[in-house]
């Protein structure tokens, strides 16, 4: 008996997915304006997750809304990070000093090579290590899905870092503010140490902005100024990949040089630097980048397996809790640092 074909995917098969992503992210802003605490972008992979460990929406996931949870999870991520460029203008950075600017830049690079580092002390698999310095160090689960573009992770390789990074970043908000007074920091300061030691955009302003107006716009800067290093971290990545499929299969396609997402953010960040864009543009720009971004969330959020990463993921998460104190350490010695030489 002769086997029958393969049936050919149906048109368009990645819009129930797709759709499915536009639905929670909806719900997740409903849960941030009735929560605004909660950041809309936390909430959208947190809904992920729950969504992922429940049975009976295992079938689905797999199955019917595959195809659009991934095109979320990959494209619109893409799309969301070249959009997150048109937030940053080099003259915004500029303006925070050369002190600001070395030692945020030194922040990333330290706690990217601490958390990498630690992570292959746990012997954690594959492309973990790469995956949590990336989060960890620049912002959070945006930057995981901007490096998996160009390292091509298995999905739990990338699950377990949005993940972790996703419940470091939501205990900073909580954790943070109780620490403020204490370290006799004022709310510029504490801007600062937020914007450099806490992971996603979202999270740095839910922190922040209990410190008032001048903290949140310190934080917001110092923050973009990081993200301005996903760029080079992932081409510096993209290189490397080059480097490992030469010398093994030459005949596997190797990821571009430079990524066109990343030539794309570069490009709009200097868009935003040396041309006068509207504010309705803008405004429109970093809605849409919201949403792409929480429903690039929710579909990594759905990759996530919670008995798997308690079972047997420990030393990820003890590489995750160890970053999160050291990044947070790293930042308030640049706190420390600026006011010294200021």
């Amino acid at each position: 008996m002769t086997p029958s074909p393969a049936q050919p995917r149906p048109p368009l098969g990645w819009l129930p997915g797709v759709a499915v992503a536009g639905l929670a992210t909806a719900l997740a802003w409903t849960v941030h304006w009735l929560l605004p605490a909660i950041p809309l972008l936390t909430a959208a992979v947190v809904l992920g997750i729950v969504v992922g460990q429940l049975p009976a929406a295992r079938p689905a996931l797999v199955g019917p809304l595959a195809a659009g949870l991934s095109v979320s999870s990959k494209r619109l991520m893409r799309i969301g990070v070249v959009l997150l460029g048109l937030k940053l203008s080099l003259g915004d950075i500029a303006r925070l000093g050369w002190v600001t600017i070395l030692s945020t830049v030194l922040v990333v690079v330290i706690a990217f090579a601490g958390t990498f580092w630690i992570g292959r002390l746990m012997r954690l698999p594959g492309h973990e290590p790469l995956l949590l310095a990336t989060g960890f160090s620049i912002c959070g689960a945006s930057a995981i899905g901007a490096m998996s573009g160009v390292v091509r992770p298995k999905d739990e390789e990338q699950a377990t870092p949005v993940a972790l990074v996703t419940l470091c970043g939501t205990l900073a908000i909580f954790v943070l503010p109780l620490l403020w007074r204490p370290l006799g920091l004022d709310a510029v300061q504490f801007g600062h140490w937020v914007g450099a030691g806490v992971h996603d955009v979202g999270q740095v302003v839910a922190t922040a902005q209990i410190a008032g107006p001048a903290a949140l716009a310190v934080a917001i800067v110092v923050k973009l100024t990081r993200v301005l290093t996903l760029a080079p971290m992932v081409a510096i990545a993209s290189v490397v990949e080059r480097r490992r499929h030469v010398a093994g299969d030459p005949t596997v396609k190797r990821p571009p040089i430079v990524p066109l997402f990343v030539a794309g953010f570069v490009a709009a960040v200097l868009l935003r630097t040396f041309v006068p864009l509207p504010p309705a543009v803008t405004g429109a720009a970093d809605s849409l980048q919201t949403v792409l971004l929480a429903m690039a969330l929710f579909g990594l959020g759905t990759a996530v397996r919670l008995r798997t990463l308690l079972s047997k993921g420990w030393r990820a998460l003890v590489t995750g809790l160890a970053s999160w104190v050291l990044i947070a350490a790293l930042a308030l010695a640049a706190v420390w640092l600026t006011a010294a030489a200021g």
